[in-house]
């Protein structure tokens, strides 16, 4: 019987029952897989509003881990009554897939160049004006796209969890953090056993739940069901991530830009996010939520929500490509 018992199923349904009531509807589209060559194509899954936005478009790009409705469930519905929201799996995530076993795993330019081609796809998306919102992995594809597309194609943008300048140096400070024991940083971030996914947990919550409410039956549950059964995704998508290389390079952008972080992020602390901001310039804004970790959005919505309204309503200007529209 406690073989049968398990979380996930019942914790998926509540996501998705918030992006329902935020009128969002599950759909898929079938598009060129950039990196796999002459007719290589890849599907990507993504909530949305039914029909054309009637209100500004806002894309939510989810960090690495669970499906995007895990990670989003309780910012849409605040955020749905101001904006046409987007929410897609991106590539390796949830219902998204791409020809692994032909083509290389997406780096974050693929990633975002396969988002761009999304929007393009979505009824009254093409061209239209896109403020963007990504949190730690899903951050680091939202500046390329906003870097790539421009400030004429992506609007305001919001860096939340997301160390854009992550070199070796920081994996080898994560891997300190944790404490001894631990062979590499993906030992951690693809847990198989329980104590890796407790000492994960730990590392990302400013105020973990007691070990008590997390038994090890529990945590080998979540680690089936969301690592082991798609572990060898997860190590291909790994491998296509770029930040910290050559092939990732932090330079300003002309977009509006709020980074937004966790006072007690462990994973990315603090201080990486001022690295960020100055490496922009020092122009974009930068929000602290204190006594959270490397999920504000989860550990305090209200606070991350009213960081994020108060800056996209401020920084929304009118779409140019519906100018002169009007009868």
């Amino acid at each position: 019987m406690g073989a049968s018992l398990s979380l996930v199923p019942v914790l998926d349904y509540f996501a998705r029952r918030e992006f329902l009531a935020a009128g969002l509807r599950p759909n898929a589209a079938t598009l060129p897989y950039p990196d796999g060559g002459a007719g290589a194509t890849c599907t990507v899954h993504y909530w949305a509003p039914p029909g054309e936005p009637k209100l500004p478009p806002l894309l939510l790009v989810h960090g690495f881990g669970p499906r995007a409705t895990w990670q989003w469930r309780c910012q849409v519905g605040s955020l749905s009554r101001h904006f046409h929201l987007v929410v897609p799996d991106l590539l390796g995530f949830g219902g998204s897939a791409y020809p692994s076993e032909t083509a290389p795993p997406p780096s974050e330019a693929t990633q975002a160049s396969t988002l761009a081609a999304l929007l393009d796809a979505l009824p009254g998306m093409e061209g239209k004006r896109v403020a963007a919102a990504g949190t730690s992995y899903g951050g680091f594809v939202t500046y390329w796209l906003a870097r790539a597309a421009g400030g004429g194609r992506v609007g305001p943008v919001v860096i939340a969890s997301s160390d854009l300048l992550k070199t070796a140096a920081d994996d080898r400070g994560f891997l300190k953090r944790a404490g001894e024991g631990w062979s590499g940083v993906d030992e951690i971030l693809l847990p198989a056993e329980p104590a890796a996914m407790r000492k994960l947990i730990e590392l990302a919550s400013y105020r973990p739940p007691p070990r008590a409410m997390m038994p090890d039956f529990m945590l080998r549950d979540f680690i089936q069901k969301l690592f082991t059964d798609n572990r060898e995704r997860l190590v291909h998508l790994l491998k296509g991530i770029t930040v910290g290389t050559d092939k990732f390079q932090v330079t300003p952008i002309s977009q509006d830009v709020l980074i937004i972080w966790g006072d007690h992020d462990q994973l990315f602390p603090l201080e990486k996010g001022f690295a960020v901001q100055r490496s922009l310039n020092g122009t974009a804004r930068m929000e602290v939520i204190k006594k959270t970790g490397h999920a504000p959005q989860l550990e305090d919505p209200a606070r991350f929500n009213k960081a994020m309204l108060d800056f996209l309503l401020s920084a929304h200007k009118p779409d140019p490509s519906v100018n002169g529209s009007s009868h």
